[in-house]
């Protein structure tokens, strides 16, 4: 239990620093290493009952910054999804899912370094929310459909970061309690959740600090960073 509490410090000092800095990465950088510690549905809930920790404290001081329109569309969207990612969570194959997303992940994360946009639209809208809510509940990783459609769409790296904070409170919790109702939960998740908290709020009042410094040229750097590791750690860990 002392080494996997020290290696579960490191990663949710890291992973939350990440996400409060730029909008994404806990889950992403989170739960593949989560899942070097704990059993799949362990470490997909440890991920997710963090998640909400951070995106609650988090919304507060930055809900002014939220897109509503948006916000409302990748709800409904990920509505959907979320009652088919239950299903793969409880009775499908998780590693032919992960590698399809990860082979897709990073098909279009060339496509972005080649420069592609995508027009935002409402129907793309609700999709994306769709897709995301799908791998919220299937494998806890809701962010990179989020992170490949607002980086193509250019959308400014404030409001990314605070709509996608107020979304993943959503769509964390509505998880969470269908993988609770469908396919219980354990104690070791809840005591690892617990002993998490402390590093988890170090991280984000430092990401807080380090958020400021980021320009828009280095928060795509680190965009195009995390959904290359997030397509190859998928693509690697479905063939085992």
């Amino acid at each position: 239990m002392g080494e996997n509490l020290i290696v579960l410090i490191i990663i949710v000092l890291v992973a939350s620093l990440l996400q409060t800095s730029t909008g994404y990465g806990f889950s992403i950088i989170g739960t593949p290493f989560l899942l070097l510690i704990y059993p799949a549905h362990t470490a997909i809930q440890v991920n997710i009952i963090l998640s909400i920790c951070l995106s609650a404290f988090m919304i507060f001081k930055i809900r002014k910054e939220v897109d509503k329109l948006l916000l409302i569309r990748l709800i409904k969207g990920s509505i959907i999804g979320l009652f088919f990612g239950i299903f793969i969570y409880l009775f499908l194959d998780i590693r032919l899912l992960k590698m399809t997303v990860g082979a897709l992940i990073l098909f279009l994360t060339v496509l972005l370094i080649l420069r592609l946009t995508i027009d935002r639209t409402k129907n793309r809208d609700f999709v994306t929310g769709g897709i995301s809510g799908l791998l919220t509940t299937s494998i806890g990783v809701p962010g990179p459909p989020l992170l490949l459609y607002f980086s193509g769409a250019r959308i400014d790296q404030t409001t990314l970061r605070s709509t996608t904070l107020a979304y993943y409170l959503f769509v964390y919790f509505a998880s969470l309690m269908m993988q609770i109702s469908f396919g219980g939960t354990s104690k070791e998740t809840w005591i690892s959740s617990f002993l998490a908290i402390p590093p988890l709020f170090a991280g984000i009042m430092f990401g807080q600090f380090l958020f400021k410094w980021i320009s828009q040229k280095t928060f795509r750097l680190i965009t195009y960073v995390i959904l290359i590791f997030t397509g190859i750690y998928l693509l690697v860990t479905g063939f085992f």
